[in-house]
């Protein structure tokens, strides 16, 4: 009885004997039992999903993309400095970084890392829930830490800090972070 309410929203026959569905057949879970129970007041949200799934139907889940890369103004961005050449002869030459984000159940996550290239390895990272300044200044701070710790402190004028897009991460105010490196 549900099932024959659902297939009778969800699809209708057109002239000449198609069938073709509607609008209502791409509602979610929620929204066809709010729906069916407007015709079917006992119908259950248990019956809906069993019908539903048997009618091979599913809701289409709309969303806002993330956008990790908002270009300047003037889209000008600094040159690569690199020239596209990963290679370093020692720690604390060359450190690449970037964002991304991941999506979750509950929304999108960005995590920004800084890898040494000397070393192949991230020396810093981190997650958050929004882009903010913290984002990338933690990654350089725990770099910067971790190097140290390690016995390769970062020397003055000695690092390259390279990033495609997120020129975030070589604004004169993250280089200070690591006192004197060039970057882009």
């Amino acid at each position: 009885m549900v099932e024959d309410a659902i297939r009778s929203l969800a699809y209708k026959r057109k002239e000449g004997g198609t069938i073709k569905r509607t609008a209502e057949g791409l509602y979610g879970r929620r929204k066809m039992t709010a729906a069916i129970r407007r015709r079917l007041p006992g119908a259950t949200p248990g019956a809906v999903d069993r019908a539903m799934r048997t009618l091979g139907l599913a809701g289409v889940r709309r969303g806002k993309a993330a956008r990790t890369t908002i270009p300047a103004k003037d889209d000008t961005r600094a040159g690569d400095l690199l020239n596209r050449d990963f290679t370093a002869a020692a720690p604390n030459r060359v450190w690449v970084a970037d964002f991304t984000y991941v999506r979750t159940w509950a929304g999108f996550v960005y995590v920004a890392f800084i890898v040494d290239v000397f070393a192949q390895r991230i020396i810093g990272w981190h997650a958050d829930t929004i882009k903010a300044t913290e984002l990338v200044d933690l990654p350089l701070r725990m770099g910067l830490w971790q190097r140290g710790r390690e016995g390769h402190p970062v020397e003055r004028g000695q690092l390259v800090a390279h990033s495609d897009y997120a020129e975030v991460f070589v604004k004169p105010r993250n280089l200070l972070l690591v006192r004197g490196a060039t970057g882009r």
